[in-house]
């Protein structure tokens, strides 16, 4: 997985919908990070981060799909509930990756 720190274009609104209608739930449901990693991963998707702001990876398609704050659910409103993410910096200073 690449996961280069460029963010992922903002989508329009129906996309934006349906991402959230089927990643949503994932976050809302997690109650740790490493729980909302295999959610994730077993739907084909991984948390990354980039300038500080969480996205949302399509592995298959070695893709950023979209931010947190895109599905409104940024890094801000998961940090209270799930604790601080466990991150390594990726080698661009930039990009991170749960640990």
């Amino acid at each position: 997985m690449s996961q280069s720190p460029t963010l992922p274009a903002r989508r329009e609104t129906e996309t934006r919908l349906q991402l959230a209608r089927v990643l949503r739930p994932l976050l809302d449901a997690a109650t740790d990070w490493t729980g909302l990693a295999s959610a994730l991963a077993a739907r084909g998707y991984c948390v990354s981060f980039a300038d500080g702001r969480l996205m949302l990876w399509d592995t298959v398609a070695d893709a950023p799909v979209c931010l947190g704050s895109d599905i409104e659910c940024p890094l801000s409103s998961l940090v209270p509930r799930l604790g601080r993410p466990r991150l390594r910096l990726g080698r661009d200073g930039r990009s991170a990756a749960l640990v």
